[in-house]
């Protein structure tokens, strides 16, 4: 049996660069490439802005948005990558089988967002455009009615207040005046002063704290979200 050697001259000689190059574009050209990211930044802004609109919370978080651009635009590539080599398919997702995310996520409905975003670069990543455009489309609309759906009903918040004994009057008017409803959830007094945890309900993100400050003897106020019982 004849054995050939091939040299390292061989393999950077420019018959042999040829015949790779011509190899990797015809899996791969530049246009399609760039169709795939430009398809990918655009549904990704689309998701982040649906992300925005329909978000719930207090503190709305402009690092998340961008990080559900960036998953968008990091899959397509990945599965335009495996989607034509089955070898490299299989060790891509064993080796995505032994990551851990060490990142805690908040709200239930972060993990949509984020799993929206992963679909979308799939699709993209498989050129299946239309599909996509049928996608983001849909969800989009879905997820907007259902944020304007869920507005209507009032949004529960915990407000933290620490103040002065006198000042508990004022407090309670000016929550009677501001919110729809409101419990109180606890109360400490001691010699500095006193703290208390109301639970109140809002129809909208309106300025309690800053209302709160403007009476006196109340030295801070905090107001946080609050996870009912259906996950909202």
């Amino acid at each position: 049996m004849e054995t050939t050697t091939v040299s390292f001259k061989d393999l950077t000689s420019s018959s042999a660069m040829s015949d790779w190059f011509a190899d990797q574009l015809s899996n791969f050209t530049p246009l399609n490439v760039a169709l795939v990211l430009f398809g990918a930044l655009i549904a990704g802004v689309i998701i982040s802005l649906v992300y925005k609109k329909t978000y719930r919370g207090v503190l709305y978080s402009p690092n998340f948005s961008l990080t559900l651009i960036m998953l968008t635009l990091v899959t397509a590539p990945v599965v335009m990558a495996i989607g034509s080599n089955v070898a490299l398919s299989m060790g891509m997702v064993g080796a995505l089988s032994i990551v851990r995310f060490r990142t805690a996520v908040k709200e239930p409905m972060d993990t949509v967002y984020m799993f929206w975003s992963i679909t979308m670069g799939i699709l993209l990543g498989a050129k299946q455009y239309l599909i996509s455009l049928v996608v983001v489309i849909a969800i989009s609309l879905i997820l907007l009615v259902l944020s304007y759906v869920h507005f209507r009903n009032p949004n529960s918040y915990l407000l933290v207040m620490h103040y002065d004994e006198y000042a508990e009057p004022d407090i309670e008017a000016e929550l009677r005046r501001s919110v729809r409803f409101s419990r109180l959830r606890s109360k400490t007094v001691s010699r500095a002063g006193a703290e208390m945890t109301y639970e109140v309900r809002m129809d909208q993100r309106a300025d309690l704290v800053g209302r709160m400050l403007d009476i006196e003897g109340v030295h801070d106020a905090t107001i946080v979200a609050m996870q009912t019982e259906t996950g909202a």
